[in-house]
Protein backbone atom coordinates (compact mmCIF):
# COMPACT_ATOMS: atom_id res chain seq x y z
CA UNK A 1 0.00 0.00 0.00
CA UNK A 2 1.07 3.31 -0.56
CA UNK A 3 1.78 4.94 2.36
CA UNK A 4 1.09 9.11 3.09
CA UNK A 5 4.17 11.48 3.28
CA UNK A 6 4.25 11.51 7.32
CA UNK A 7 1.99 13.02 10.04
CA UNK A 8 4.88 15.48 11.14
CA UNK A 9 5.56 16.80 7.40
CA UNK A 10 2.11 18.33 7.21
CA UNK A 11 2.38 22.13 7.50
CA UNK A 12 -0.23 24.19 9.19
CA UNK A 13 -3.60 24.85 6.77
CA UNK A 14 -2.94 21.43 4.80
CA UNK A 15 -5.62 18.69 4.63
CA UNK A 16 -4.62 15.11 6.01
CA UNK A 17 -6.39 11.66 4.63
CA UNK A 18 -4.54 8.88 5.41
CA UNK A 19 -4.00 5.69 8.40
CA UNK A 20 -1.90 6.16 11.23
CA UNK A 21 -1.96 4.45 14.61
CA UNK A 22 -3.49 5.69 17.97
CA UNK A 23 -1.00 5.91 20.60
CA UNK A 24 -2.64 7.15 23.31
CA UNK A 25 -6.45 8.23 24.43
CA UNK A 26 -7.35 10.57 27.30
CA UNK A 27 -10.75 10.90 28.18
CA UNK A 28 -11.99 14.53 29.48
CA UNK A 29 -15.36 16.02 29.72
CA UNK A 30 -15.83 19.75 27.42
CA UNK A 31 -16.91 23.02 29.01
CA UNK A 32 -20.53 22.50 28.25
CA UNK A 33 -19.97 19.40 29.93
CA UNK A 34 -20.18 16.34 27.02
CA UNK A 35 -16.87 14.68 26.82
CA UNK A 36 -14.38 14.02 24.10
CA UNK A 37 -11.58 11.91 23.56
CA UNK A 38 -7.70 13.52 23.01
CA UNK A 39 -6.18 11.07 20.90
CA UNK A 40 -2.13 11.28 19.85
CA UNK A 41 -1.51 9.34 16.42
CA UNK A 42 1.36 8.26 15.12
CA UNK A 43 3.56 6.77 12.32
CA UNK A 44 7.22 6.55 11.45
CA UNK A 45 7.86 10.33 11.95
CA UNK A 46 6.29 11.12 14.62
CA UNK A 47 3.16 12.21 15.85
CA UNK A 48 0.22 14.48 15.87
CA UNK A 49 -2.93 15.13 18.53
CA UNK A 50 -6.44 15.64 17.51
CA UNK A 51 -10.03 15.86 20.06
CA UNK A 52 -12.34 13.60 19.07
CA UNK A 53 -15.43 15.99 20.09
CA UNK A 54 -18.86 14.20 22.14
CA UNK A 55 -16.94 10.55 21.87
CA UNK A 56 -19.58 8.11 23.25
CA UNK A 57 -18.76 5.46 25.42
CA UNK A 58 -18.54 3.24 21.76
CA UNK A 59 -15.69 5.31 20.64
CA UNK A 60 -13.82 4.67 24.02
CA UNK A 61 -13.34 0.91 23.12
CA UNK A 62 -12.85 1.41 19.48
CA UNK A 63 -10.37 4.44 19.52
CA UNK A 64 -8.31 2.32 22.25
CA UNK A 65 -4.37 3.05 22.11
CA UNK A 66 -2.52 0.24 19.75
CA UNK A 67 -5.64 0.99 16.92
CA UNK A 68 -4.74 1.74 13.59
CA UNK A 69 -7.68 4.14 12.05
CA UNK A 70 -8.23 5.85 8.71
CA UNK A 71 -8.62 9.52 9.49
CA UNK A 72 -9.12 12.88 7.26
CA UNK A 73 -8.70 16.74 8.98
CA UNK A 74 -7.06 20.01 9.13
CA UNK A 75 -3.66 20.29 10.14
CA UNK A 76 -3.69 23.49 12.67
CA UNK A 77 -1.17 25.46 14.86
CA UNK A 78 -3.07 25.63 18.15
CA UNK A 79 -0.35 27.19 21.02
CA UNK A 80 2.76 26.73 19.12
CA UNK A 81 1.91 23.16 18.21
CA UNK A 82 0.37 21.30 15.27
CA UNK A 83 -3.01 20.13 16.02
CA UNK A 84 -5.02 18.02 13.73
CA UNK A 85 -8.94 19.28 13.44
CA UNK A 86 -10.87 16.11 12.92
CA UNK A 87 -13.55 15.39 10.31
CA UNK A 88 -13.62 11.74 10.27
CA UNK A 89 -11.77 8.86 11.87
CA UNK A 90 -12.69 5.10 11.21
CA UNK A 91 -11.03 1.54 12.38
CA UNK A 92 -8.82 0.15 9.54
CA UNK A 93 -10.56 -2.50 7.63
CA UNK A 94 -9.96 -5.29 5.98
CA UNK A 95 -8.20 -5.18 3.07
CA UNK A 96 -6.53 -1.59 3.68
CA UNK A 97 -3.34 -3.60 3.73
CA UNK A 98 -1.78 -1.65 6.73
CA UNK A 99 0.11 -3.34 10.11
CA UNK A 100 1.08 -1.94 13.22
CA UNK A 101 4.77 -2.40 11.73
CA UNK A 102 3.88 -0.14 9.34
CA UNK A 103 3.65 3.10 11.36
CA UNK A 104 6.12 2.44 14.35
CA UNK A 105 9.15 4.75 13.94
CA UNK A 106 12.56 2.72 14.81
CA UNK A 107 16.13 3.80 16.41
CA UNK A 108 18.57 4.48 13.43
CA UNK A 109 20.87 1.52 14.66
CA UNK A 110 19.55 -1.95 14.48
CA UNK A 111 19.69 -3.91 17.18
CA UNK A 112 22.45 -6.33 16.09
CA UNK A 113 24.74 -3.54 15.79
CA UNK A 114 23.65 -1.94 19.38
CA UNK A 115 23.91 -5.10 20.93
CA UNK A 116 27.49 -5.47 19.76
CA UNK A 117 28.65 -2.35 20.74
CA UNK A 118 27.32 -2.58 24.04
CA UNK A 119 29.12 -6.40 24.72
CA UNK A 120 32.22 -4.50 23.56
CA UNK A 121 32.03 -1.51 26.25
CA UNK A 122 31.36 -4.86 28.70
CA UNK A 123 33.70 -6.64 27.45
CA UNK A 124 36.88 -3.64 28.39
CA UNK A 125 35.81 -3.46 31.84
CA UNK A 126 38.09 -4.63 33.85
CA UNK A 127 37.29 -4.70 37.56
CA UNK A 128 35.66 -8.12 37.76
CA UNK A 129 32.52 -6.80 40.38
CA UNK A 130 31.44 -4.11 37.94
CA UNK A 131 31.77 -6.78 35.01
CA UNK A 132 29.62 -9.17 36.39
CA UNK A 133 26.84 -7.28 37.71
CA UNK A 134 26.68 -5.64 34.47
CA UNK A 135 27.04 -8.41 31.90
CA UNK A 136 24.35 -10.28 34.19
CA UNK A 137 21.72 -8.26 34.47
CA UNK A 138 21.79 -7.30 30.75
CA UNK A 139 21.69 -10.65 29.29
CA UNK A 140 19.02 -11.13 31.99
CA UNK A 141 16.90 -7.83 30.32
CA UNK A 142 18.50 -8.20 27.01
CA UNK A 143 15.73 -9.00 24.41
CA UNK A 144 13.46 -6.58 26.12
CA UNK A 145 16.24 -3.77 26.69
CA UNK A 146 16.80 -4.26 22.59
CA UNK A 147 13.76 -3.30 21.69
CA UNK A 148 11.68 -1.28 24.48
CA UNK A 149 11.69 3.16 23.98
CA UNK A 150 13.33 4.90 26.71
CA UNK A 151 10.29 7.03 27.85
CA UNK A 152 6.28 7.24 26.83
CA UNK A 153 7.19 10.96 25.85
CA UNK A 154 10.02 13.84 25.01
CA UNK A 155 12.97 11.94 23.95
CA UNK A 156 14.10 8.27 22.40
CA UNK A 157 10.09 7.67 22.70
CA UNK A 158 10.50 4.56 19.75
CA UNK A 159 10.94 1.25 19.17
CA UNK A 160 14.64 0.61 19.89
CA UNK A 161 14.92 4.19 21.76
CA UNK A 162 16.24 2.64 25.13
CA UNK A 163 19.39 1.11 23.56
CA UNK A 164 20.16 3.58 20.98
CA UNK A 165 20.00 6.41 24.28
CA UNK A 166 22.35 3.63 25.89
CA UNK A 167 24.54 3.38 22.42
CA UNK A 168 24.61 7.36 22.19
CA UNK A 169 25.42 7.90 25.83
CA UNK A 170 28.53 5.27 25.91
CA UNK A 171 30.03 7.09 23.10
CA UNK A 172 29.64 10.34 24.73
CA UNK A 173 31.11 8.81 27.80
CA UNK A 174 34.37 6.80 25.92
CA UNK A 175 35.43 11.04 24.65
CA UNK A 176 35.22 11.90 28.23
CA UNK A 177 36.78 9.47 29.56
CA UNK A 178 39.46 10.18 27.05
CA UNK A 179 39.78 13.65 27.84
CA UNK A 180 39.11 12.88 31.51
CA UNK A 181 41.86 10.34 32.46
CA UNK A 182 40.71 10.01 35.93
CA UNK A 183 37.19 9.27 35.81
CA UNK A 184 36.68 5.11 36.37
CA UNK A 185 35.56 4.07 32.83
CA UNK A 186 34.07 0.78 34.54
CA UNK A 187 31.98 2.38 36.77
CA UNK A 188 30.88 5.40 34.31
CA UNK A 189 29.96 2.51 31.38
CA UNK A 190 28.09 0.29 33.72
CA UNK A 191 26.36 3.42 35.25
CA UNK A 192 24.82 4.10 31.54
CA UNK A 193 24.28 0.71 31.21
CA UNK A 194 22.12 0.06 33.66
CA UNK A 195 21.07 3.57 34.43
CA UNK A 196 17.46 2.87 32.76
CA UNK A 197 17.15 -0.96 32.32
CA UNK A 198 14.45 -0.53 35.08
CA UNK A 199 12.26 0.37 32.04
CA UNK A 200 11.68 -2.47 31.03
CA UNK A 201 9.85 -3.27 34.16
CA UNK A 202 7.96 0.65 34.52
CA UNK A 203 7.00 0.60 31.02
CA UNK A 204 4.61 -1.77 28.81
CA UNK A 205 6.35 -2.53 25.64
CA UNK A 206 7.52 -0.62 22.49
CA UNK A 207 3.71 -0.10 21.21
CA UNK A 208 1.62 2.13 22.23
CA UNK A 209 3.77 2.43 25.38
CA UNK A 210 2.36 2.89 28.88
CA UNK A 211 3.44 2.79 32.59
CA UNK A 212 2.91 -0.55 34.01
CA UNK A 213 1.26 -0.55 37.40
CA UNK A 214 4.96 -1.38 38.71
CA UNK A 215 6.15 1.59 36.97
CA UNK A 216 4.02 3.88 38.58
CA UNK A 217 4.45 2.35 41.88
CA UNK A 218 8.32 1.30 42.31
CA UNK A 219 9.94 3.29 39.34
CA UNK A 220 12.66 2.24 36.97
CA UNK A 221 15.08 3.58 39.37
CA UNK A 222 14.15 1.84 42.61
CA UNK A 223 13.79 -1.36 40.54
CA UNK A 224 17.06 -1.54 39.28
CA UNK A 225 18.70 -0.71 43.04
CA UNK A 226 16.95 -3.78 44.22
CA UNK A 227 18.19 -5.47 40.81
CA UNK A 228 21.84 -4.79 41.96
CA UNK A 229 21.43 -6.41 45.06
CA UNK A 230 19.85 -8.85 44.19
CA UNK A 231 22.79 -9.83 41.01
CA UNK A 232 25.33 -8.92 43.55
CA UNK A 233 23.83 -11.59 45.81
CA UNK A 234 23.18 -14.62 43.16
CA UNK A 235 26.99 -14.01 42.39
CA UNK A 236 28.13 -13.96 45.72
CA UNK A 237 29.66 -10.26 44.84
CA UNK A 238 30.36 -7.96 47.93
CA UNK A 239 32.28 -5.10 48.20
CA UNK A 240 31.99 -1.00 47.78
CA UNK A 241 31.45 -1.33 44.02
CA UNK A 242 28.08 -2.46 44.78
CA UNK A 243 26.81 0.20 46.57
CA UNK A 244 28.61 2.73 44.65
CA UNK A 245 27.08 1.23 41.38
CA UNK A 246 23.37 1.51 43.36
CA UNK A 247 23.95 5.17 43.96
CA UNK A 248 24.56 5.72 40.13
CA UNK A 249 21.49 4.54 39.30
CA UNK A 250 19.81 6.60 42.24
CA UNK A 251 21.32 9.46 41.28
CA UNK A 252 21.47 9.82 37.72
CA UNK A 253 18.32 12.45 37.60
CA UNK A 254 20.47 15.14 39.45
CA UNK A 255 18.09 16.43 41.70
CA UNK A 256 14.97 15.53 44.04
CA UNK A 257 12.30 17.35 42.03
CA UNK A 258 13.78 15.51 38.85
CA UNK A 259 12.83 12.03 40.30
CA UNK A 260 16.25 10.96 41.89
CA UNK A 261 16.17 9.86 45.60
CA UNK A 262 19.51 11.57 45.90
CA UNK A 263 22.30 14.06 44.11
CA UNK A 264 25.57 12.48 42.70
CA UNK A 265 27.41 12.54 45.46
CA UNK A 266 30.44 10.33 42.91
CA UNK A 267 32.23 12.16 40.20
CA UNK A 268 31.01 9.27 38.26
CA UNK A 269 27.66 9.54 39.12
CA UNK A 270 27.65 13.48 38.20
CA UNK A 271 29.18 12.98 34.90
CA UNK A 272 26.52 9.83 34.31
CA UNK A 273 23.66 12.48 35.04
CA UNK A 274 25.52 14.99 32.51
CA UNK A 275 25.38 12.90 29.65
CA UNK A 276 21.75 11.81 30.18
CA UNK A 277 20.92 15.10 30.42
CA UNK A 278 22.82 15.97 27.19
CA UNK A 279 21.45 13.21 25.02
CA UNK A 280 18.28 13.02 25.85
CA UNK A 281 17.80 16.79 24.86
CA UNK A 282 19.65 16.47 21.84
CA UNK A 283 17.36 13.92 20.92
CA UNK A 284 14.30 15.89 21.43
CA UNK A 285 16.04 19.45 19.54
CA UNK A 286 17.25 17.15 17.02
CA UNK A 287 13.78 15.69 16.21
CA UNK A 288 11.87 18.74 16.84
CA UNK A 289 14.46 20.83 14.01
CA UNK A 290 13.66 18.01 11.56
CA UNK A 291 10.24 19.09 11.38
CA UNK A 292 11.46 22.74 10.23
CA UNK A 293 12.18 24.12 7.66
CA UNK A 294 15.71 26.20 7.12
CA UNK A 295 15.02 29.97 8.47
CA UNK A 296 12.23 28.81 10.79
CA UNK A 297 11.27 27.97 14.18
CA UNK A 298 10.48 24.46 15.74
CA UNK A 299 7.05 23.80 17.45
CA UNK A 300 7.46 24.39 21.14
CA UNK A 301 8.83 21.61 23.13
CA UNK A 302 7.47 21.15 26.08
CA UNK A 303 10.36 19.22 27.84
CA UNK A 304 12.46 21.83 27.32
CA UNK A 305 11.05 24.59 28.77
CA UNK A 306 8.41 25.08 25.87
CA UNK A 307 10.91 26.59 24.29
CA UNK A 308 10.75 26.97 19.88
CA UNK A 309 14.14 26.73 18.09
CA UNK A 310 15.19 28.47 15.43
CA UNK A 311 16.48 26.43 12.44
CA UNK A 312 19.21 28.39 11.09
CA UNK A 313 19.55 28.57 7.51
CA UNK A 314 23.57 28.44 6.71
CA UNK A 315 23.86 25.45 9.97
CA UNK A 316 26.24 22.29 8.62
CA UNK A 317 23.75 20.82 11.15
CA UNK A 318 21.07 21.03 8.13
CA UNK A 319 23.56 18.21 5.99
CA UNK A 320 22.20 14.73 7.05
CA UNK A 321 24.58 12.48 8.19
CA UNK A 322 24.70 9.00 9.02
CA UNK A 323 26.16 6.93 11.97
Amino acid sequence: MRMAKGLTIYESGESLDQFALIKSMQKGTASNGKPFLTLLFQDKTGELEAKLWDASLEDEKTYAPQTIVKIQGDVQTYRGRMQLRLRSIRPVAEGDGVTVRDFLETAPLSEEEMASEMTQFIFEMRNPAIQRITRHLMKKHNKAFLTYPAATRNHHEFVSGLAYHVVSMLRIAKSLADLYPSLDRDLLYAGILLHDLGKVTELSGPVATEYTTTGQLIGHINLMVTEIAEAAKELEIEGEEVVVLQHLVLSHHGKGEWGSPKPPLVKEAEILHYIDNLDAKMNMMDRALDRAKPGEFTERVFALENRAFYKPTFSRSLEKTTT
